[in-house]
């Protein structure tokens, strides 16, 4: 079993990719941990694929995953689920958070069953402010207290407390982020916070904008709730 399992979903980042994860290799291999990087192309319609291919035939602890595009969510939870590292680590590929931070998170795993980067400085426009917001108190009401930032993709799991709940929760699901979030809250697990500078994305562009971003909000939200009902109904996580 590795040591450290990563996943990230990736999507349309031909501009930034191949930077993303230089840096991701270069702190991992500092560490000196014993690690796959896992990418899982999610349908690329750019160059993308191309040069993850590439960046792999140099490096032998990143694995490549092309499927076809389901969407951040879907995807993500498609890589908990194949993972074998005795921890698990989620992070994007857009370059908005530095490896810089993860050593931080890594020391925390000791004391803790769940750590995640509560993201700082970040300037984003009111509409996503007030999603954010809704969800952080979906989780609080519905599944209880602990996590800030419930959507945040800088997080790490201990595999084997989480594995269940990553095949309880739908295939399809929007943000597995924030029920597995509630699912630590719920669950009273060990959670440690850190701060994490968020820095905007200066290549590609945000794929969900205006409309339709509440749109999957709502979608996120019912789905949300929907979970936490099948946990009362089945007692599927007790305290």
């Amino acid at each position: 079993m590795k040591e450290l399992t990563i996943v990230m979903p990736v999507y349309n980042e031909d501009e930034v990719i191949a930077q993303v994860l230089d840096e991701w290799l270069v702190e991992l291999r500092r560490l000196e941990l014993d690690f796959e990087l896992c990418i899982y192309n999610d349908g690329s319609t750019d160059k993308t694929l191309r040069k993850i291919n590439e960046a792999a035939k140099l490096c032998k602890e990143l694995e490549v995953f092309d499927k076809n595009n389901s969407g951040h969510g879907p995807t993500i939870l498609q890589g908990y689920r194949q993972s074998k590292g005795e921890w698990i680590f989620q992070t994007d590929s857009d370059n908005e958070i530095s490896p810089g931070h993860f050593e931080s998170l890594w020391n925390q795993r000791n004391e803790n069953e769940f750590i995640i980067g509560n993201r700082t400085n970040r300037k984003s426009p009111i509409s996503r402010k007030i999603i954010s917001f809704i969800s952080k108190w979906t989780v609080r009401i519905l599944y209880g207290k602990g996590v800030n930032d419930v959507n945040s993709p800088f997080r790490l799991y201990k595999n084997e407390v989480f594995a269940d709940g990553f095949k309880k929760i739908p295939s399809n699901t929007f943000a597995p982020n924030v029920i597995l979030s509630g699912i630590a809250c719920q669950k009273r697990m060990k959670i440690g916070e850190i701060p994490v500078n968020f820095s905007p994305r200066s290549t590609g562009e945000v794929s969900i904008k205006k409309w339709k971003l509440f749109k999957v909000a709502l979608k996120s939200w019912k789905q949300t709730i929907y979970f936490r009902l099948k946990l009362i109904s089945f007692n599927r996580f007790p305290k």
